[in-house]
């Protein structure tokens, strides 16, 4: 005779799957920090180079680009997320005193969005009791469904700052790298800069269901735009000075 193993009724298993990190905490910082500082520098090493700069001048203008950039950056979402945070810890504050003065009303409008999400009325309002039995889980159900946001999951400005600017300074090195090894080569270090696209689509690709070659050729199709655009405008000042 076969044995034969009953199935866990308790409803427990081990989780097989992960999530990425989609909450903004530092992947989209990271991203985007990384593809501003490579198609920033890709243009300034096309504008400057577009204009006859030497190698020794666009050294100095991409360097003062990357540090210039990557505070910019390390600043501006420290701030965006910061003044994000601040956004929902009012929101907290204004929800936590309608719970206070209208208990009721809020009981109603959670049964109603739990009823609109597909419970039935009873299994709402069961659920709903038991929410409001606990204020602070109370405030943070109905953060939760009314914003879409959890209120003790909040990116953290400093990793954002952190990443932003670390990515930054690393896609703005890249098209540095021929003339810092001693190139003076306006097309290597723009190839170079190319690469660095493909390869940063690439990866961020990852974290999206888009194809790794799809993500790697729009960085570069962004990158390509913004280096002539800027080689021209460089070529037509070089010419008009000289």
């Amino acid at each position: 005779m076969t044995d034969t193993v009953a199935p866990d009724q308790s409803g427990s298993h081990e989780v097989g799957h992960q999530h990425q990190d989609v909450s903004g905490g530092w992947l989209r910082p990271a991203v985007f920090g990384a593809m501003d500082g490579l198609v920033t520098n890709i243009a300034l090493v096309a504008g400057v180079g577009g204009g006859g700069a030497s190698a020794g001048l666009i050294v100095l203008t991409g360097t003062a680009g990357l540090v210039a950039g990557a505070f910019s950056m390390a600043m501006g979402e420290y701030a965006s997320v910061e003044t994000q945070n601040d956004s929902v810890r009012a929101e907290v504050d204004v929800e936590r005193e309608e719970l206070r003065r209208h208990p009721q009303a809020e009981r109603a409008e959670l049964v109603t969005m739990y009823v609109e999400m597909g419970l039935s009325r009873a299994t709402a309002q069961r659920v709903a009791d038991e929410v409001h039995a606990d204020p602070a889980l109370a405030v943070k159900v109905h953060i939760g469904q009314e914003l879409g946001v959890d209120p003790d999951e909040q990116p953290s400005p400093w990793w954002a700052a952190g990443s932003s600017f670390l990515c930054f300074a690393i896609g703005a090195l890249i098209p540095l790298i021929p003339f810092l090894l001693g190139f003076d080569s306006l097309l290597a270090g723009l190839a170079t800069g190319g690469v660095g696209l493909v390869i940063a689509g690439a990866l961020a690709a990852r974290f999206t269901t888009r194809p790794w070659w799809l993500g790697g050729l729009r960085q570069l199709w962004f990158g390509t735009v913004a280096a002539v655009a800027t080689y021209l405008v460089g070529w037509l000042i070089g010419i008009g000075i000289s």
